[in-house]
C-alpha cells in the first residue's frame, strides 16, 4: 500500500505561482512513477506531469511545459511541482498519483494509488 498526501493548493491571481507537494509513505518508490493529474467538474482526469522516481526523468503535458517543474526529494519521499505563470485554465483539483512502473504513463487507469486532491484556483 502507498499513502499519498497532497498539500499546497490555494487561490492565486493569473501570472502567479504555487507549489504543490505530495508526501508518499508505505513502501519504497524505486522503479515507480509519481505524477500529478488534474480534474474539473464534468471533465475527465487530465495528465499534467510525471517523474520516474529512480532516474528523475520527467514528462510534461504540452499545456504546462515551460511553466511547471516536477522534482522529488528522495530523503523525504516527497514529490514537488512548482507551478509558475498560472492561468485561469489551470484551475482544477490536482491529484497526486503513483504507478508501479518507471514508464511515466499518461493515463489515469495505469496508476495504482491516488491522493485526496487539492484545489488550485487561478483568478483572472
Amino acid at each position: 500500500q502507498v499513502q499519498l498526501v497532497e498539500a499546497g493548493g490555494g487561490l492565486v491571481q493569473a501570472g502567479g505561482s504555487l507549489r504543490l507537494s505530495c508526501a508518499a509513505s508505505g513502501r519504497t518508490l524505486n522503479g515507480w512513477t509519481m505524477a500529478w493529474f488534474r480534474q474539473t467538474p464534468g471533465k475527465e482526469r487530465e495528465f499534467v506531469v510525471a517523474i520516474t522516481w529512480s532516474s528523475g526523468s520527467t514528462a510534461y503535458a504540452d499545456s504546462v511545459q515551460g511553466r511547471f517543474t516536477i522534482s522529488r526529494h528522495i530523503a523525504k519521499n516527497t514529490v514537488l511541482v512548482q507551478m509558475n505563470n498560472l492561468k485561469p485554465e489551470d484551475t482544477a483539483v490536482y491529484y497526486c498519483a503513483a504507478a508501479a512502473t518507471w514508464r511515466r504513463p499518461r493515463l489515469p487507469g495505469e496508476y495504482n494509488y491516488w491522493g485526496q486532491g487539492t484545489q488550485v484556483t487561478v483568478s483572472s
